[in-house]
């Protein structure tokens, strides 16, 4: 049996090179975790987590793949007896998917595009919760149990960037999906706040990739900044 002060052995399986690169650098940054394989695609993941010399602690496991989803991976790799636990990495957000994800083993389920923070703050509680699963051994008492359960439940409450609330960022999400291609000054009419905090919001939307920054030329003058919703990501 591994201990706790082994490495945690993980395979990423996403369809977007970058992705892959982004779970790898972003887990080398957390430290304590090795990741053993690189997937493009659902049929080299059972592949990769059916493999014993392969065998991993965690998947970080992509929804939709060209070559299948993440529930055929997983019915796939639970139907041969593979226990790896898994975090579900996507843009879906079909609560169906979430649901059959989780029926099926993700102990957690990380929307796209993410923060570092909050990547760190799920890989933390899974560590957590890997420690605590090897501590008890094969008979776990209540309070085993409820430690295991509780360090995969401190992840969810996150806190976004310094300055910036849920609704507010909720609010300006919809408003730029709504239309589309908005400046920060567009925004701010639509929901009544101040061109600088409409800014400040759609900044972070672009830091985390769910919008995009283009130029728009006018008549005259300099050009302003308009913020491009980007529904790619939310595809993945």
């Amino acid at each position: 049996m591994r201990d706790g002060c082994d490495p945690i052995r993980v395979i990423t399986v996403d369809d977007d090179p970058l992705a892959l690169e982004l779970h790898r650098a972003h887990l080398a940054r957390a430290g304590g975790f090795e990741v053993v394989a690189q997937c493009s695609g659902a049929r080299a993941a059972v592949v990769a987590l059916t493999r014993s010399t392969n065998r991993a602690d965690l998947a970080l496991l992509d929804v939709t793949m060209p070559d299948g989803t993440g529930l055929d991976v997983l019915r796939h790799v639970r139907a041969r007896g593979v226990r790896t636990d898994v975090i579900a990495v996507s843009g879906v957000r079909d609560v169906e998917v979430v649901r059959e994800m989780v029926a099926l083993g993700a102990v957690q389920y990380l929307i796209k595009p993410y923060t570092y923070p909050l990547f760190k703050a799920r890989i933390e509680a899974f560590r957590e919760y890997h420690r605590r699963s090897l501590a008890a051994g094969r008979t776990a008492t209540q309070h085993d149990v409820d430690g295991m359960f509780a360090s995969l439940r401190t992840a969810q409450t996150t806190p976004l960037p310094k300055g910036l609330a849920t609704h507010t960022l909720e609010q300006v999400s919809s408003a730029l999906r709504a239309c589309g291609t908005c400046t920060a000054h567009e925004i701010s009419r639509r929901l009544g706040i101040s061109r600088e905090v409409s800014r400040r919001y759609l900044e972070y939307l672009a830091e985390i990739r769910r919008a995009e920054r283009r130029a728009r030329y006018g008549a005259r003058g300099r050009p302003q900044t308009e913020y491009l919703w980007n529904a790619e990501v939310e595809r993945h």
